[in-house]
Protein backbone atom coordinates (compact mmCIF):
# COMPACT_ATOMS: atom_id res chain seq x y z
CA UNK A 1 0.00 0.00 0.00
CA UNK A 2 1.21 3.43 -0.44
CA UNK A 3 2.65 5.06 2.68
CA UNK A 4 0.30 7.75 4.00
CA UNK A 5 1.60 11.71 3.44
CA UNK A 6 0.10 15.03 4.62
CA UNK A 7 -1.78 16.35 1.98
CA UNK A 8 -2.77 19.83 2.27
CA UNK A 9 -6.41 21.60 1.49
CA UNK A 10 -5.78 21.14 -2.34
CA UNK A 11 -5.90 17.91 -1.93
CA UNK A 12 -1.98 17.16 -3.33
CA UNK A 13 0.59 15.80 -0.98
CA UNK A 14 2.63 18.43 0.76
CA UNK A 15 6.07 18.77 -0.98
CA UNK A 16 4.56 17.54 -4.18
CA UNK A 17 3.52 20.88 -5.82
CA UNK A 18 4.22 21.94 -8.77
CA UNK A 19 7.32 24.04 -9.47
CA UNK A 20 7.32 27.35 -11.09
CA UNK A 21 10.08 29.89 -11.04
CA UNK A 22 10.59 32.28 -12.80
CA UNK A 23 13.43 34.74 -13.67
CA UNK A 24 12.09 36.93 -15.62
CA UNK A 25 12.61 37.37 -19.08
CA UNK A 26 14.93 34.75 -19.35
CA UNK A 27 15.11 31.24 -21.15
CA UNK A 28 12.07 28.74 -20.21
CA UNK A 29 13.18 25.22 -19.04
CA UNK A 30 9.78 22.74 -18.82
CA UNK A 31 10.69 19.72 -16.48
CA UNK A 32 8.26 16.93 -16.61
CA UNK A 33 8.27 14.37 -13.67
CA UNK A 34 8.33 10.19 -13.69
CA UNK A 35 5.09 7.74 -13.34
CA UNK A 36 3.28 7.62 -10.06
CA UNK A 37 5.81 10.66 -8.75
CA UNK A 38 5.90 14.08 -8.56
CA UNK A 39 8.02 17.54 -9.06
CA UNK A 40 9.74 16.79 -5.77
CA UNK A 41 11.88 14.26 -7.77
CA UNK A 42 12.82 17.70 -10.15
CA UNK A 43 13.30 20.31 -7.20
CA UNK A 44 17.06 20.32 -6.61
CA UNK A 45 17.37 20.61 -10.72
CA UNK A 46 15.13 23.28 -10.50
CA UNK A 47 16.44 25.29 -8.15
CA UNK A 48 20.17 24.50 -9.85
CA UNK A 49 18.85 25.84 -13.39
CA UNK A 50 16.89 28.74 -11.97
CA UNK A 51 20.09 29.94 -9.59
CA UNK A 52 21.67 30.03 -13.73
CA UNK A 53 19.22 32.29 -14.63
CA UNK A 54 16.61 30.03 -16.39
CA UNK A 55 12.59 29.62 -15.09
CA UNK A 56 11.44 26.48 -14.70
CA UNK A 57 8.18 25.21 -14.58
CA UNK A 58 7.89 21.30 -14.01
CA UNK A 59 3.67 20.54 -13.66
CA UNK A 60 1.96 18.23 -11.68
CA UNK A 61 0.59 15.43 -13.57
CA UNK A 62 -2.95 14.15 -13.36
CA UNK A 63 -3.58 11.75 -10.93
CA UNK A 64 -0.43 11.85 -9.55
CA UNK A 65 0.78 13.83 -6.05
CA UNK A 66 -3.00 13.42 -4.66
CA UNK A 67 -3.99 9.83 -3.57
CA UNK A 68 -4.21 6.44 -4.83
CA UNK A 69 -7.80 6.76 -6.28
CA UNK A 70 -6.71 9.86 -7.95
CA UNK A 71 -3.80 7.89 -9.72
CA UNK A 72 -5.32 4.91 -11.23
CA UNK A 73 -8.36 6.63 -12.72
CA UNK A 74 -5.74 9.17 -14.44
CA UNK A 75 -5.17 8.53 -18.19
CA UNK A 76 -2.16 8.42 -20.46
CA UNK A 77 -4.21 10.62 -23.17
CA UNK A 78 -4.51 13.27 -20.09
CA UNK A 79 -0.78 12.84 -18.79
CA UNK A 80 0.42 13.46 -23.00
CA UNK A 81 -2.21 16.72 -23.24
CA UNK A 82 -1.15 18.62 -19.91
CA UNK A 83 2.73 17.99 -20.92
CA UNK A 84 1.66 19.82 -23.95
CA UNK A 85 -0.44 22.50 -22.46
CA UNK A 86 2.65 23.56 -19.99
CA UNK A 87 5.12 23.28 -23.23
CA UNK A 88 2.20 26.02 -25.20
CA UNK A 89 2.00 28.00 -21.49
CA UNK A 90 5.89 28.33 -21.51
CA UNK A 91 6.02 29.16 -25.49
CA UNK A 92 3.61 31.78 -25.17
CA UNK A 93 5.82 33.23 -22.04
CA UNK A 94 9.16 32.76 -23.47
CA UNK A 95 11.15 33.36 -26.73
CA UNK A 96 12.80 30.17 -25.96
CA UNK A 97 11.84 26.90 -24.19
CA UNK A 98 13.92 23.22 -23.51
CA UNK A 99 12.22 20.33 -22.04
CA UNK A 100 13.99 17.65 -19.95
CA UNK A 101 12.30 14.66 -19.08
CA UNK A 102 12.64 12.15 -16.27
CA UNK A 103 11.89 8.44 -16.40
CA UNK A 104 8.12 8.58 -18.04
CA UNK A 105 8.39 12.52 -18.18
CA UNK A 106 11.31 11.44 -20.71
CA UNK A 107 8.68 9.87 -22.79
CA UNK A 108 6.71 12.55 -22.32
CA UNK A 109 9.22 15.03 -23.89
CA UNK A 110 9.85 12.73 -26.54
CA UNK A 111 5.81 13.11 -27.98
CA UNK A 112 6.02 16.46 -26.54
CA UNK A 113 9.22 17.23 -28.38
CA UNK A 114 8.26 15.04 -31.92
CA UNK A 115 5.56 17.93 -32.15
CA UNK A 116 7.33 21.08 -31.35
CA UNK A 117 10.75 21.00 -33.21
CA UNK A 118 11.58 24.45 -32.17
CA UNK A 119 12.09 23.75 -28.86
CA UNK A 120 15.41 24.57 -28.19
CA UNK A 121 17.09 21.58 -26.85
CA UNK A 122 15.54 18.19 -25.07
CA UNK A 123 16.79 16.31 -22.41
CA UNK A 124 15.72 12.41 -21.20
CA UNK A 125 17.00 11.84 -18.10
CA UNK A 126 16.38 7.54 -17.37
CA UNK A 127 13.84 7.76 -20.33
CA UNK A 128 11.24 5.21 -19.71
CA UNK A 129 11.00 4.15 -23.29
CA UNK A 130 11.17 0.14 -22.81
CA UNK A 131 9.00 -2.06 -20.27
CA UNK A 132 10.30 -5.46 -19.79
CA UNK A 133 8.48 -8.30 -21.27
CA UNK A 134 6.94 -9.21 -17.66
CA UNK A 135 6.02 -5.89 -17.58
CA UNK A 136 4.28 -5.34 -20.82
CA UNK A 137 2.50 -8.71 -20.49
CA UNK A 138 1.37 -7.97 -17.73
CA UNK A 139 0.13 -4.47 -18.66
CA UNK A 140 -1.82 -6.01 -21.94
CA UNK A 141 -3.51 -8.69 -19.83
CA UNK A 142 -5.03 -5.95 -17.22
CA UNK A 143 -8.24 -6.59 -17.71
CA UNK A 144 -8.00 -9.88 -16.24
CA UNK A 145 -6.28 -9.75 -13.44
CA UNK A 146 -6.03 -6.08 -12.49
CA UNK A 147 -9.47 -6.03 -10.65
CA UNK A 148 -8.35 -8.75 -8.39
CA UNK A 149 -4.67 -8.00 -7.78
CA UNK A 150 -5.82 -4.13 -6.67
CA UNK A 151 -2.88 -2.21 -5.78
CA UNK A 152 0.80 -3.96 -6.05
CA UNK A 153 4.10 -3.06 -4.30
CA UNK A 154 5.79 -1.15 -6.98
CA UNK A 155 8.56 -0.12 -4.93
CA UNK A 156 12.60 -0.76 -5.70
CA UNK A 157 15.24 0.61 -3.21
CA UNK A 158 17.60 0.71 -6.16
CA UNK A 159 15.49 2.74 -7.67
CA UNK A 160 17.46 5.81 -5.27
CA UNK A 161 20.91 4.68 -3.90
CA UNK A 162 21.06 7.08 -1.47
CA UNK A 163 19.09 6.25 1.54
CA UNK A 164 18.36 10.05 2.40
CA UNK A 165 16.52 11.16 -0.23
CA UNK A 166 15.27 7.55 -0.63
CA UNK A 167 13.07 8.32 2.70
CA UNK A 168 12.46 12.28 1.19
CA UNK A 169 10.72 10.57 -2.24
CA UNK A 170 6.80 11.19 -2.56
CA UNK A 171 5.69 7.89 -4.59
CA UNK A 172 3.05 6.06 -4.18
CA UNK A 173 5.18 3.46 -4.20
CA UNK A 174 2.14 1.63 -5.43
CA UNK A 175 0.59 0.36 -8.99
CA UNK A 176 -2.70 -1.49 -10.37
CA UNK A 177 -2.91 -3.41 -13.49
CA UNK A 178 -4.87 -0.27 -15.29
CA UNK A 179 -2.10 1.89 -14.36
CA UNK A 180 0.46 -0.06 -16.15
CA UNK A 181 -1.50 -0.33 -18.61
CA UNK A 182 -2.10 3.34 -19.17
CA UNK A 183 2.37 3.93 -18.83
CA UNK A 184 2.67 0.98 -21.17
CA UNK A 185 0.45 3.55 -23.79
CA UNK A 186 2.83 6.11 -23.39
CA UNK A 187 5.61 4.16 -23.96
CA UNK A 188 4.60 2.55 -27.17
CA UNK A 189 3.63 5.98 -28.79
CA UNK A 190 7.35 7.79 -27.74
CA UNK A 191 8.80 5.09 -28.97
CA UNK A 192 7.14 5.29 -32.65
CA UNK A 193 8.02 9.40 -32.05
CA UNK A 194 11.31 9.19 -31.38
CA UNK A 195 12.19 9.79 -35.29
CA UNK A 196 9.82 12.35 -35.13
CA UNK A 197 12.43 14.44 -32.57
CA UNK A 198 14.29 17.12 -34.43
CA UNK A 199 15.76 19.16 -31.17
CA UNK A 200 19.13 18.46 -30.27
CA UNK A 201 18.94 15.71 -27.68
CA UNK A 202 20.89 14.81 -24.24
CA UNK A 203 20.12 11.01 -23.19
CA UNK A 204 21.60 10.53 -19.21
CA UNK A 205 21.49 6.97 -17.73
CA UNK A 206 23.36 5.35 -15.38
CA UNK A 207 24.93 2.08 -15.45
CA UNK A 208 22.79 1.09 -12.17
CA UNK A 209 19.22 1.99 -13.27
CA UNK A 210 17.29 -0.83 -12.58
CA UNK A 211 14.42 0.10 -14.74
CA UNK A 212 15.77 1.27 -17.31
CA UNK A 213 18.07 -0.75 -19.24
CA UNK A 214 21.21 0.14 -21.48
CA UNK A 215 20.27 -1.33 -24.63
CA UNK A 216 16.72 1.02 -24.43
CA UNK A 217 18.91 3.93 -24.20
CA UNK A 218 20.98 2.97 -26.70
CA UNK A 219 17.64 1.99 -28.78
CA UNK A 220 16.49 6.01 -28.41
CA UNK A 221 19.68 7.71 -29.11
CA UNK A 222 19.77 5.58 -32.56
CA UNK A 223 15.84 5.85 -33.37
CA UNK A 224 16.35 9.51 -32.45
CA UNK A 225 16.09 11.67 -35.38
CA UNK A 226 18.00 14.72 -34.10
CA UNK A 227 20.81 15.27 -36.09
CA UNK A 228 22.60 16.45 -32.73
CA UNK A 229 22.38 14.09 -30.32
CA UNK A 230 24.59 12.81 -26.93
CA UNK A 231 24.26 9.94 -24.52
CA UNK A 232 25.56 10.76 -20.82
CA UNK A 233 26.65 7.78 -18.47
CA UNK A 234 26.39 8.24 -14.63
CA UNK A 235 27.63 5.63 -11.91
CA UNK A 236 26.78 5.14 -8.20
CA UNK A 237 22.63 6.52 -9.25
CA UNK A 238 20.04 4.15 -9.44
CA UNK A 239 16.84 5.11 -11.57
CA UNK A 240 15.94 8.69 -10.07
CA UNK A 241 19.04 10.04 -11.00
CA UNK A 242 18.34 13.84 -9.82
CA UNK A 243 17.87 13.10 -6.55
CA UNK A 244 20.49 10.19 -6.63
CA UNK A 245 24.27 10.04 -6.07
CA UNK A 246 26.48 11.81 -9.16
CA UNK A 247 23.12 14.15 -9.29
CA UNK A 248 25.69 17.09 -9.90
CA UNK A 249 27.87 16.34 -12.37
CA UNK A 250 24.66 15.15 -14.11
CA UNK A 251 22.90 19.03 -13.23
CA UNK A 252 26.30 20.66 -14.86
CA UNK A 253 26.17 18.39 -18.32
CA UNK A 254 22.27 19.31 -18.39
CA UNK A 255 22.90 22.89 -17.54
CA UNK A 256 25.85 22.81 -20.36
CA UNK A 257 23.36 21.29 -22.89
CA UNK A 258 20.72 23.57 -22.51
CA UNK A 259 22.78 26.84 -22.52
CA UNK A 260 24.82 25.49 -25.29
CA UNK A 261 21.56 25.36 -27.67
CA UNK A 262 20.07 28.57 -25.88
CA UNK A 263 19.20 30.94 -29.19
CA UNK A 264 19.13 33.67 -27.12
CA UNK A 265 22.85 32.76 -25.98
CA UNK A 266 23.99 33.30 -22.71
CA UNK A 267 21.76 36.56 -22.07
CA UNK A 268 19.74 34.91 -19.24
CA UNK A 269 23.34 33.94 -17.56
CA UNK A 270 24.88 37.62 -18.06
CA UNK A 271 21.18 38.88 -17.23
CA UNK A 272 21.25 37.18 -13.72
CA UNK A 273 24.61 38.34 -13.20
CA UNK A 274 24.23 41.92 -13.32
CA UNK A 275 21.71 42.13 -10.81
CA UNK A 276 23.09 39.85 -8.42
CA UNK A 277 26.33 42.14 -8.38
CA UNK A 278 24.16 45.48 -8.99
CA UNK A 279 24.54 48.15 -10.95
CA UNK A 280 28.32 49.02 -12.66
CA UNK A 281 29.76 52.73 -11.65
Amino acid sequence: MARKRRVEHTGIIRGAEPIDLQEGDSHGVLLLHGFGDTPQTLSLLAKKLARAGYSVRAPLLPGHGRDIKAFVEARAAQWIEAARQSLRQMQQRYESVSVVGLSMGGALGVLVAADAPQIASLTLIAPYLGMPLHVRLAASTHWVWGRMAGEINSRDPRSIQDPIERAKNLAYGSVTGRALFELWTVVRRARKALGEVKPPTLIVLSREDPRVAQVVGEFALKQLGSEEKKMMWTEGAGHIITVDYGRERVFTEILNWIRTHDTRGSTAARNTERLSNGPKR
